[in-house]
């Protein structure tokens, strides 16, 4: 079949119904249309025929950006995506290949290439419809096999875990962006469409599927560039996860568009006067600021959203670099700069790429706002990032170019190979996603991009790992400062090393990057896994002579029997358990003679509440999967409650030690894999848990009795609360902070949302 030069016809469309046994919906174009005989009459309802006019929309994007390319394979992969989601529906109730056809338009409108708009066709062939990747690479080549593959989730294996499911997909997807960056393109894609149709399902699982899509694709998204898709799938999430806030803010901007609109032609004509008259060629937008990046900056800075200086921007776009900095001089000349707002991301680009100048100045009338300076080239980088390189080059982009785009992901992958734990790669991952904002220096002039907040130890790492095990010391701007020191834009760092030197524990609590904190563990791990073994090893033989069992005697056969059955591979990684106090010498004796050793009797042992339980109830808070007669207690660092995802931890001589999975400490903790245990909530128990929380609102009469009000209707006790100004903010505000009881998580976040939606709220926290 040739190239088509022109729109797509009638005749093609006729192709199409008889490919899919589908009943035309336009007439012959002829003077005598003639009727055209079908094979048989038309099996799908009338959407088909919707989807089918849909598709040569399609047809019409891609024509229109590369009209001498073939859309052969895309038509195929319509016509085989369409034949195989045969009456598969969503949650909606619309038939299933509504998705993936969106997902193709979306890719269209990024201006993607055919391998990528074939992969939205086909992306859930392979999950939903038992088609095999080979199938795949026969009929439309290796590249899309590719991608398809790499935007396929794990088969829902049953001794995975839905956390681990989700941690191995996400490890899988970001090893097939190392090969094509299409692949995240194409899932972003899918994911941005799935976030526009999360309604119909139930409200866990949006809530589930929002969060991941904060935490993980957003992010994403920005290192990558794509702003345009960020922003959107950030609105999106946040709706689903604070629908309250999220409705408050909206309406906060919508009840101020008109006068915010009017403000910004006025701001636009007189930017527009004022380049004109210095012969600065450029075009000025006008935007209001997305509801998630206020409900950020609310949250952040504890503020109402009229201190918002950049809740109003406009944009400039002109033909350099020089004319650039020539308009930011004129707004500087027109308007107040804020202190402090000013940032040169053109001499200095972000780790993604994006450039411009950003300012703050203080408007007609005291009305402050953004101002956002850059070249057209810079606001296409900006808005669609990686994808922008495929509008010109087909998809043959420079190598080097690619390189710098996504060599933050190279080293990802790299870092996080020796990562077997799900959860841990998980949270690394967290880490990485967010912006770098600290540029600091070595004194030879080498520019280091880390983290907001990130240490000396941070920087010696990034410069090699040698460098981070053998660190000592550091100096800042020439003087020495601690290690734990948080760097700033501009610091000049010296790292000072002292041969055969190892990392300490402690580092693992100030790291910001999971290149130190991965290497920090690996050393550590090596090192504690000796001393494990050792001490082990000494264990059992000590209470061997104890109770007069002669290891001697005792084959190597029946020590790895008994390893297995603690479901460890090798001697010394039962050794290693025994020595981190997984379990006692007295029950592996037991097992290898049980003829000269009783079993151990232990007391079954409850997870102490922070509320002491009632006569009647005997059930326990937490416990191991799969272990009796161990002791559990709840970590203060975080205090646990019921409803949240837990996990285990083994803490020599003290039992083992129950963590929230957002516990800032667990990923300190966890850098030994062996220490970890899987725990649950016991669904019998009926405790209460005390929780602090902390209120940032407006001074003003009543506010406490209509917190303490929340509080009775949802039964919750108050154990204390106290009030206090907050000078820090404008005067004006206060601080609340109560001690109150709740029987689980669910009930906390009915208590949160209730208090976010009274009037001068600014923001609630959960005190550790």
């Amino acid at each position: 079949m040739s190239c088509w030069k022109e729109p797509p016809c009638a005749a093609f469309f006729v192709y199409i119904c008889v490919s899919l046994k589908l009943e035309p919906l336009v007439s012959d174009p002829t003077p005598n249309p003639q009727p055209i005989p079908l094979s048989g009459p038309p099996i799908l309802p009338v959407p088909a025929n919707l989807f089918a006019a849909r598709y040569f929309e399609l047809e019409e994007k891609l024509l229109r950006l590369r009209p001498n390319e073939s859309l052969d394979l895309t038509r195929k992969a319509y016509v085989f995506a369409t034949e195989k989601h045969e009456g598969q529906l969503r949650k909606s109730g619309e038939a299933y290949m509504s998705h993936p056809l969106e997902v193709a338009h979306i890719l269209a409108d990024m201006q993607m290439d055919s391998v990528c708009v074939q992969t939205g066709l086909l992306h859930d062939v392979v999950e939903d419809c038992g088609v095999s990747i080979d199938q795949i690479k026969a009929d439309y080549g290796d590249a899309v096999a590719g991608c398809v593959d790499g935007v396929t989730k794990l088969a829902k294996i049953k001794v995975y875990s839905r956390e681990d499911r989700q941690a191995e997909s996400v490890r899988k997807m970001l090893l097939a962006m190392v090969k094509d960056i299409r692949v995240v393109i194409v899932k972003l894609a899918d994911r941005l469409h799935n976030m526009k149709t999360l309604g119909a399902l139930p409200v866990e699982k949006q809530q589930r599927i929002a969060q991941e899509t904060l935490e993980i694709y957003a992010p994403i998204a920005h290192r990558l560039g794509m702003g345009k898709i960020r922003g959107e799938l950030e609105d999106l999430g946040f709706e689903y996860l604070e629908p309250g806030a999220f409705a408050d803010i909206r309406h906060s901007i919508e009840s101020r568009r008109v006068s915010s609109e009017e403000v910004l032609v006025q701001i636009r004509d007189t930017v527009k006067l004022k380049l004109s008259r210095e012969n600065i060629p450029a075009r000025v937008e006008g935007r209001v600021k997305r509801p998630y990046s206020v409900f950020q900056k609310l949250r952040k800075q504890k503020i109402s959203i009229d201190q918002v200086y950049d809740l109003l921007a406009i944009r400039i776009i002109t033909d350099s670099v020089k004319n650039c900095y020539a308009a930011l001089g004129i707004i500087h000349n027109e308007w107040i700069p804020i202190p402090g707002r000013i940032k040169d991301f053109i001499a200095v680009p972000r780790p993604n790429l994006y450039q411009s100048l950003h300012t703050s100045v203080m408007g007609p009338n005291g009305v402050a706002f953004e101002v956002q300076i850059r070249t057209e080239e810079m606001h296409r980088i900006a808005e669609e990032g990686i994808a922008a390189h495929w509008k010109y080059k087909e998809g043959k982009r420079g190598q080097q170019q690619d390189e710098r785009q996504i060599a933050w992901l190279r080293q990802l992958v790299e870092w996080q190979q020796d990562v077997r734990d799900p959860g841990e790669f998980m949270s690394n991952l967290k880490v990485e996603l967010y912006p770098e904002e600290v540029y600091a220096f070595s004194p030879g002039g080498r520019v280091v991009v880390l983290p907001k907040d990130a240490s000396p130890v941070d920087f010696a790492y990034a410069i090699h790992s040698d460098v981070g095990n053998s660190c000592v010391g550091s100096k800042v701007n020439g003087r020495i400062v601690p290690l734990k020191y948080a760097l700033k834009n501009g610091d000049v760092v010296e790292i000072l090393t002292q041969n055969n030197h190892l990392p300490s524990k402690d580092w693992l609590g100030f790291v910001k990057t999971s290149r130190a904190r991965n290497k920090i563990r690996h050393v550590i791990n090596t090192t504690e896994r000796v001393k494990a073994i050792e001490i082990g090893e000494k264990q059992l033989e000590r209470e061997a002579r104890r109770l007069g069992v002669q290891m001697r005697k005792i084959a190597k056969e029946d020590l790895e029997r008994v390893a297995n059955e603690y479901g460890v591979a090798k001697i010394e990684d039962l050794y290693a358990s025994l020595g981190y106090g997984k379990f006692s010498a007295r029950q592996i004796l037991t097992k290898l003679a049980p003829d000269q050793v009783e079993a151990e009797v232990v007391e079954p042992t409850r997870a102490p509440s922070q509320v002491a339980p009632s006569a009647e109830d005997k059930d326990l808070v937490v416990r191991v999967k799969g272990v009796e007669d161990v002791l559990v207690y709840l970590a203060k660092c975080c205090n646990p409650i019921r409803g949240e995802s837990i996990v285990g931890y083994i803490s020599r001589g003290k039992g083992i030690a129950v963590h929230s999975l957002n516990c800032p400490n667990v990923q300190n903790l966890m850098y030994e894999v062996e220490r970890k245990i899987e725990v649950e909530w016991h669904r019998g128990a009926s405790e209460t848990f005390i929780v602090k929380i902390r209120v940032f609102t407006d001074d003003r009469p009543g506010i406490l009795n209509q917190l303490t009000s929340i509080l009775l209707h949802e039964s919750s006790n108050i154990r204390s609360l106290e009030a206090q100004g907050d000078e820090d903010r404008d005067g004006e505000g206060a601080i609340v902070s109560m001690t109150v009881e709740v029987k689980e998580k669910k009930q906390l976040e009915r208590v949160v949302t209730a208090i976010r939606r009274i009037g001068g709220v600014r923001d609630v926290e959960r005190m550790k």
